[in-house]
């Protein structure tokens, strides 16, 4: 990658301090005119473009709190980050890969979170925002209601089942 007045670097900072800020408009500010998220939660769209990005991070900044980024690798056009947070009561995960241009803007983002009750939480309250966000109040209320029952149950597998499937220890 050329030199620029921005570096990656900075670009990679500013994100990250944005984020655990909740501040959309510094991390929007961050981003290049066709940059693209694929959504976390759906195959069935991307984000693209600053505007839609706005929207996105204004929903996901509201659902996703205390964002405290751990680990981050990478160089030049390439990063990966790593942060702990919490949706709702449920503890989160992410891990971003971030691609830059050439005027070391974020191009395109790939979000990866965990575990799935949280995923289910934030799908009911950042998806249920964005479509109000949207003016879409019937469509934000039918995503509420039809992922609660999912949230249901993958919460109650999550401390009930999956428990029963945990490793014994050896016995030597």
């Amino acid at each position: 990658m050329s030199e620029t007045p921005r570096s990656a670097a900075a670009t990679v900072a500013s994100w990250r301090a944005a984020s655990e800020r909740g501040d959309v408009d510094a991390a929007v500010a961050c981003l290049s005119r066709d940059v693209v998220l694929s959504s976390p939660l759906t195959e069935q769209f991307r984000f693209e473009g600053p505007d839609q990005l706005r929207d996105f991070l204004t929903s996901a900044f509201t659902a996703v709190q205390n964002i405290r980024f751990h680990t981050q690798t990478g160089e030049g056009a390439a990063y990966a980050l790593f942060y702990r947070a919490r949706v709702g009561s449920q503890p989160f995960e992410e891990a971003q890969l971030l691609r830059l241009d050439d005027e070391a803007r974020i191009k395109e983002i790939t979000l990866f979170g965990r575990p799935m009750p949280a995923l289910t939480a934030l799908m009911i309250s950042a998806g249920s925002e964005l479509a109000r966000q949207q003016g879409r109040r019937g469509v934000a209320a039918l995503m509420r209601a039809s992922a609660a029952p999912v949230h249901a149950m993958v919460t109650f597998g999550d401390r009930r089942v999956v428990p029963l499937t945990r490793p014994a220890a050896r016995r030597t």
